[in-house]
């Protein structure tokens, strides 16, 4: 169709009859096009003003050439005004296209209606039902943990069934991947540690023993508590995604079909190579904390490097060490699970996944403080 034809199409028009009592008939004719001239359901509005008998409305579409959604548009607005004026609304005059989507429409205009008219919950019945959703997460929880250890069990006994290619891949992106950002917070973690007790120990004259607490303070809380965020926000998170597009897209449910354990194929790699993984990135976090904590030392307090050195080496100890690399195994096996237990029960839609994503940080930061609070009240009942 050429240019000057379009421009000489005809608009979308309407006008107006009485053909029975208390009946108004509108006449569609004309292109109704987006971009195109069209009537405003205004005129509608004003033809039932001026005539308080209208009680019904009635439609000819003979004249209609073409139509898109500004016809539904216009259509919409005029069921609204005759449903606040009590008018009923005929559509056997509309095309029948125009007539199934007015119905769609209506039907969604109804739901949404009726959710805003649905009384809200009192206190009560929403602390049950938060109460009854933790329940069940839990018991999914534990469900869950049972079938990755019997996954485990035959891990060990050599039954598992998963690709060593994909556990090299994730090692990688779990371990060297994870390097850059672990060495930033770790060095930025020992910097602010070692500049806020140099200060306190200033006051006794005591410079020299803030070596001590740097090296302690990373080897037995911070590098593996550090660590095991970064990685319950990096990969943590990661894994939950990664499982929850393969629910979305039903690759789960392909791996069942197949005969295919998804623990094994799927979440056992996963706890593997994070377990493997965190104790080492710990003891990388504790060696860059250290040297975060010497520069401040030495950089701006003047405290001879050999003094730092010897201090150090002093302070720390197999028990301090083996704390925090212990630690970190357990934080892994948390990250882990959490990350894939969201991502195994994630809902089949796009909001779904990065629900799932944020549920496992948040649950995951949340079993890692939680079992930190447990290895510090061990730690001192057996005083070590």
């Amino acid at each position: 169709m050429s240019i000057p034809e379009i421009i000489q199409q005809p608009p979308g028009t309407i006008s107006f009859s009485t053909p029975a009592k208390n009946t108004l008939l509108i006449e569609l004719s004309g292109f109704w096009e987006i971009g195109g001239k069209s009537p405003s359901a205004k005129e509608v509005q004003d033809r039932i003003d001026a005539d308080s008998t209208i009680s019904r409305i009635i439609f000819d579409s003979g004249r209609l050439l073409s139509w898109d959604s500004t016809l539904l548009t216009f259509l919409i607005r005029i069921i609204d005004i005759c449903s606040t004026s009590g008018i009923s609304v005929e559509r056997d005059g509309l095309p029948r296209g125009v007539q199934r989507l007015l119905t769609l429409a209506c039907d969604n205009l109804d739901k949404k209606q009726v959710q805003l008219n649905v009384p809200a919950e009192s206190f009560l019945a929403r602390i049950g039902e938060g109460t009854l959703k933790i329940i069940i997460s839990s018991a999914e929880m534990l469900d869950f943990i049972g079938e990755a250890c019997s996954a485990l069990f035959r891990l060990f006994m050599a039954k598992a069934r998963f690709r060593g290619s994909d556990l090299a891949l994730i090692i990688w992106e779990c371990g060297v991947q994870a390097l850059p950002i672990v060495s930033l917070i770790s060095a930025l973690v020992g910097i602010i540690v070692a500049f806020v007790g140099v200060v306190q120990l200033r006051i006794f004259g005591a410079e020299i023993y803030i070596a001590n607490v740097v090296a302690i303070a990373m080897a037995r809380e911070m590098g593996a508590l550090m660590t095991a965020i970064i990685m319950m926000g990096r990969t943590g998170a990661a894994y939950a995604a990664q499982l929850g597009t393969m629910e979305v897209n039903e690759e789960i449910d392909a791996f069942k079909t197949l005969g295919i354990s998804p623990m094994e194929f799927l979440v056992i790699p996963r706890i593997v190579a994070l377990v493997l993984m965190m104790p080492l990135l710990c003891v990388y976090s504790d060696i860059v904390g250290i040297l975060g904590g010497a520069v401040i030392s030495i950089g701006m307090f003047d405290l001879p490097v050999n003094q730092y050195y010897d201090q150090t080496l002093n302070a720390l100890s197999i028990t301090h060490l083996s704390i925090g690399i212990i630690k970190s195994a357990v934080f892994a096996v948390l990250i882990a699970i959490s990350g894939c237990f969201y991502g195994m029960h994630c809902g089949r839609s796009a909001s779904a996944v990065g629900d799932a994503a944020t549920s496992s940080v948040v649950t995951g930061i949340v079993l890692i403080v939680l079992a930190d609070g447990i290895f510090a009240v061990i730690t001192n009942a057996f005083r070590i």
